[in-house]
């Protein structure tokens, strides 16, 4: 590694283990209560409360788990089983609570209390000045438009739990087995599992139909891997268990932890006819598992439904809202108070006016004697209902509408779809598309996301020779020269190096027909054993103690005297062989020491250090220019930040600027968990807060100075960890490695917390369901490894490259498209609705509209909403491949420059400007005017009529100018929308209809008898002009004085657009290396985990090798 530079450790710190990192704060009650006896004894703290009793299972006894020291109290005391029922629930509503549920949950929503609010004031008569239709049909819009979204997603729930609920098993009652649904499953059931099923609840394996109790299990649905793993029954049920008769007498105790998230790890005891048996995570089937390799096997339900390790992993579900919801909501609340001193200003406009004019006019005497003050109080209530449309109801409609086509554009992109495995990308949520343009942080996960770990034989050293040194584009190795030096044996070292890759390993062998199956315990062993036999090297079996090849054209028999397993401490594995032929001078084997007339020989398979920087430099994240920092060095770091923080008086109250890593040049961090822990002092809850009252305790007693390494108190631990992520910001990639789920979360919680940062979480296995849930975007790699990631993800596909399309390409138009969609809406209903304001100057602040009642109905639904939502579904400053070509265009929304409060105001002005055109630019026209005919056309209702034409032609020339991207359909509606107005005012100005409802359509033949005025066309034109001629201004100085990043990159869109089909011609098409068939997927190599020696060496999992070799495989050296 040397061309690496990796950063000297400032301090000789002993290294955590990793094996003993706790896997999540979630403690059992044993644990607590031992840590609370430790930490008590050394500082007298006060005694906890004891906790429930442990957990018990008695074996074919369903009554045992309803005794009364099993109950829990749940309300008041009402109790029930502490032992959860096999069935799941992830649905929210039944038929009786989704109505009322779903209202509550809706009308939490403050704009939607507000307009219900506002309904009610419009049914008071003394203040109402709009009708109640104009507020109840949008509302009930709303509201059944989002109840029926939930309705459909909470119904796929429903289905989902239904299909899981109702799979088959076989269980033990009454003494047989019969077959019964998942969800009637109970704790201290004995089940029955065959080949390929999945496993039902958590169960301790008590027999199987393979040698001594042995199962392969797959785990993909927890930690997205498709290789196997073996569990083992214990020696005692699987010579005791085997019948069916057996099993029904079968009447152990089992004690063990309580339900808890732990992956990797199960403490118990079965106590079994007086005799006490240990148990641990090898004896356990989990949930979400599938049996593969086994025929039958037998278990016994040790937790159920929400207790199993699989659901208690899944973490808490949380809603997720987007930066832009959260924004639009302080902005609605600033709508709002604009609104409240708006009508307390007009308020108190018309007590004074009312004393001065309106009661000394005769005319205007009404019949009700109210005091100035109280007609100024219904004057407020009366503006509140007129003035309303500044909240507009419609844009939570308009928005969910965008977001259900965002959605579906994601889910129809052929450029994601996989077609090797039939997957399309899924958007799982339809609320969360514009925080896709918004993604600062990434958190991926390595193994089967980052990378596919799919192993392919591709070139081999030899001595130190590089065979197939131009291996082609498919990975096939073909180098004719190596097959011939091993067809002419005239090369030891050739046949000593695929001899000891046909021998070192721990794979194991299954024989179907005249086929060889090799199970690996990773995909390096396969890869490796596999391409030895290739070459002539066949691995046929193994006992105990024995290995039996093929070599070319005649079978050998070792003895193997011990195996060494991988782990992460030596980074390989090796076996010592006994040989009586062996050649001393081969790298990878050393003679020990002569035994007569043979010689031990040691066999290494040496695998990659550091391996976790390996999948870095392999992904780019890593690059030969970085300094890498480990756990150690970091830690250091800490520590000294910490300590200068004491020393400063002021430490407490200022921020430390200084940079962490002041050379210059790349910095990179590679920790593993167990330095994690160190660094961010996260141990389980009640320890820490006992710790941290010890540490308090001692600092206080002791005139000795504190520990640097250890905070003392949550104070110091907060900073220590804004510390840490300060110090990861400063690098340019972070690689923790060995973490466990609940680290991932706490990680990404941290980010979120210290940064203020948008984050997106990528995962493909139930480990990752934590950290998917936290992060702003849940990210799901679907396909072969399972589905518990995309089930609690918000977005999933089949391929980690479809990540960048999904960003800059998805995310950044459903930004851009939002926030000029919210921009807009609220410019003209800003325009729309201060009309009513200018207007109230002259009517004496009497809550009189300015428009006709059915125009305020319509604006928002048929007047001016078309155009709107076309620019927030299709509108495209560029098209994808520059997206994906210029990556400097996602800037904007990582700094939410397109929408802030800054733009908001923007809008309100330009509202504001427009509003005063539309009214000012009309009423000046109709002063001392006299139309063709003689008669002055000033009336109200004519002026009605031209400021409301005004306002329609202006808003929709307005999105024309800020539409981008125009197809047929943009340029349909802007038109459609126009004429949809004048058609309908005609209509409704019309003397049929005033006839049939003489009180509701009140303006007959207004439009009519204004717009036959050629003056008020033109005036019409006027203010159109007028309003709009300064945004064509500030659009051309602004594009051409001050461009932004997306004008720089429009002006050379022709460029862009010729080199990408120059490419597109030059480019030779080369298949990629994808998700192919199913493939074994393993972290092995990249974890502590260990292989299958143990098991090797035991020789419990041997079968009798068949004596008849088929024929093919003493022709196998032919090429």
């Amino acid at each position: 590694m040397s061309a690496r530079a990796r950063a000297a450790s400032q301090g000789s710190l002993e290294e955590p283990d990793d094996e003993v990192v706790p896997y999540s704060d979630d403690e059992t009650d044993e644990e607590l209560q031992s840590e609370d006896d430790l930490d008590r004894s050394e500082d007298q703290l006060p005694e906890p409360e004891i906790g429930p009793p442990g957990w018990s299972i008695r074996a074919n006894d369903r009554e045992y788990c309803n005794q009364p020291q099993f109950k829990k109290k749940v309300f008041l005391c009402i109790k029930k089983s502490r032992y959860s029922g096999n069935a799941i629930k992830t649905y929210k509503y039944n038929f009786f609570t989704f109505l009322p549920l779903n209202l509550y949950e809706q009308f939490k929503r403050a704009a939607n209390l507000y307009f219900l609010c506002l309904l009610i004031l419009q049914i008071i008569p003394q203040i109402s000045t709009l009708p109640w239709y104009t507020t109840l049909v949008p509302l009930v819009l709303v509201l059944g438009i989002t109840a029926i979204k939930d309705l459909v997603d909470d119904l796929a729930r429903h289905r989902m739990d239904k299909e899981i609920n109702n799979r088959r098993c076989d269980v033990l009652l009454n003494g047989r087995f019969v077959e019964t649904r998942w969800m009637n499953l109970q704790v201290g059931d004995v089940v029955r599992l065959k080949k390929n099923d999945f496993i039902p609840a958590d169960i301790l394996l008590l027999s199987s139909s393979n040698p001594n109790s042995l199962c392969y299990v797959e785990t993909a649905e927890l930690d997205g891997e498709t290789n196997l793993k073996f569990k083992m029954g214990l020696k005692v049920t699987d010579e005791r268990l085997q019948e069916e008769d057996q099993l029904a007498r079968f009447n152990a105790l089992i004690l063990c932890e309580e339900p808890n998230n732990r992956l990797d790890k199960f403490v118990g005891t079965m106590i079994w006819d007086s005799q006490s048996y240990p148990l641990d995570l090898d004896n356990m089937l989990l949930r979400g598992c599938k049996i593969r390799n086994t025929d039958v096997c037998h278990g016994l339900v040790i937790f159920a439904g929400n207790d199993t390790k699989i659901m208690r992993n899944g973490g808490k579900t949380r809603f997720k809202r987007t930066r832009i919801d959260k924004l639009m909501n302080y902005m609605v609340y600033t709508i709002f108070v604009l609104l409240v001193l708006l009508c307390a200003g007009l308020a108190i406009g018309h007590t004074y006016w009312y004393e001065s004019i309106g009661s000394k006019a005769w005319y205007l005497y009404d019949g009700l004697n109210y005091s100035s003050s109280y007609r100024g109080f219904l004057s407020f209530w009366g503006y509140i209902i007129i003035l309303n449309t500044m909240v507009p109801i419609s844009l939570y409609v308009s928005v969910e509408v965008i977001r259900l086509g965002q959605s579906k554009f994601i889910n129809w992109d052929l450029q994601m779809y996989y077609a090797d495995k039939d997957t399309p990308a899924k958007a799982r949520t339809t609320t969360l598309n514009e925080q896709l343009g918004q993604i600062e942080y990434i958190f991926s996960d390595k193994t089967g996301t980052l990378t596919q770990n799919i192993m392919a034989f591709k070139k081999n050293n030899i001595n130190p020779k590089i065979w197939n040194k131009y291996a082609d584009k498919k990975f096939q190795f073909e180098d004719h020269f190596l097959v011939s030096c091993i067809r002419s044996k005239k090369d030891p070292q050739i046949l000593e190096f695929f001899k000891l890759l046909s021998l070192c390993h721990t794979v194991m062998v299954e024989q179907k027909g005249d086929e060889l199956v090799y199970q690996a315990a990773s995909p390096d062993e396969g890869a490796l054993v596999t391409a030895a036999c290739n070459f002539g090297f066949v691995f046929l079996s193994r006992t105990q103690d024995t290995i039996t090849i093929m070599e070319m054209d005649h079978e050998e028999t070792y003895e193997m005297l011990a195996l060494l397993d991988f782990n992460s401490d030596r980074k390989r594995m090796s076996i010592i062989r006994e040989s009586f032929s062996f050649s001393s001078s081969l790298p990878v084997c050393q003679s020990l020491s002569p035994v007569s007339h043979s010689c031990v020989c040691l066999c290494v398979v040496r695998f990659p250090d550091e391996t976790a920087e390996n999948i870095g430099y392999s992904c780019q994240l890593l690059t030969d220019d970085m300094k890498i920092h480990y756990g150690e060095d970091v830690n250091v770091q800490l520590r000294n930040r910490q300590t200068q923080r004491r020393n400063d008086p002021q430490g407490r109250n200022k921020k430390l600027k200084e940079l962490f890593f002041t050379e210059p040049g790349k910095n990179a961090l590679v920790i593993t968990g167990g330095w994690l822990n160190e660094i961010l002092y996260e141990k389980k809850k009640k320890r820490r807060r006992l710790r941290l009252k010890k540490l308090r305790k001692r600092h206080t007693n002791s005139s000795n100075p504190p520990d640097s390494s250890q905070p003392v108190d949550d104070w110091e631990k907060e900073k220590r960890q804004e510390d840490f992520v300060d110090m990861a910001c400063e690098c340019s990639a972070v690689i923790c490695c060995r973490v466990t789920p609940k680290q991932k979360a706490n990680v990404v919680s941290l980010v979120k917390r210290c940064k203020k940062a948008v984050t997106l979480s990528i995962g493909d296995g139930a480990n990752d369901v934590n950290m998917i849930k936290t992060a702003d975007i849940g990210v799901g790699i679907s396909g072969q490894e399972g589905m518990q990631a995309v089930m609690s993800s918000d977005y999933a596909f089949a391929q980690f490259r479809y990540l960048e399309r999904l960003l800059l390409v998805h995310g950044r138009w459903s930004y851009i498209r939002m926030c000029k969609f919210l921009r807009y809406f609220f410019y003209k209903n800003f325009a729309f609705t201060l009309v009513h304001f200018w207007f109230s100057f002259f009517n004496g602040f009497s809550s009189q509209t300015a428009y006709e009642d059915w125009f305020i109905a319509l604006y928002n639904v048929c007047y001016s909403s078309l155009p709107v939502l076309l620019v927030g579904l299709l509108d495209q400053d560029v098209n994808d491949k520059i997206s994906l070509r210029c990556p400097k265009l996602y800037l904007p929304g990582q700094q939410g420059s397109l929408f802030n409060y800054k733009n908001f105001f923007i809008s309100l002005f330009h509202g504001i400007f427009t509003s005063l055109m539309t009214f000012f630019i009309p009423y000046g026209a109709f002063l001392q005017t006299m139309g063709q005919d003689g008669e002055a056309p000033s009336d109200y209702q004519s002026f009605a009529v031209v400021a409301a034409s005004s306002l329609i032609i202006t808003v929709n020339l307005q999105i024309s100018l800020n539409t981008s991207y125009w197809t047929f359909v943009n340029f349909f509606a802007v038109l459609g929308s126009i004429a949809i107005y004048f058609g309908v005012m005609f209509d409704i100005h019309s003397a049929g209809i005033h006839v049939i409802f003489p009180t509701t359509f009140t303006f007959t033949g207004a439009a009519s008898n204004a717009l036959r005025q050629p003056y008020l066309w033109l005036t019409i034109i006027l203010t159109v002009g007028i309003c709009l001629l300064p945004v064509i201004c500030i659009q051309f100085l602004y594009q051409t004085i001050w461009p932004s990043v997306g004008d720089k990159v429009q002006r050379n869109r022709k460029k862009y657009e010729l080199e990408d089909e120059e490419d597109e011609r030059k480019k030779k098409k080369q298949p990629a290396f994808q998700r192919g068939g199913r493939s074994r997927r393993s972290a092995y190599a990249f974890s502590h985990s260990r292989g299958y020696a143990d098991l090797i060496a035991s020789g419990r999992s041997i079968r009798q090798r068949p004596r008849v070799r088929p024929d093919y495989m003493r022709t196998v050296t032919r090429f």
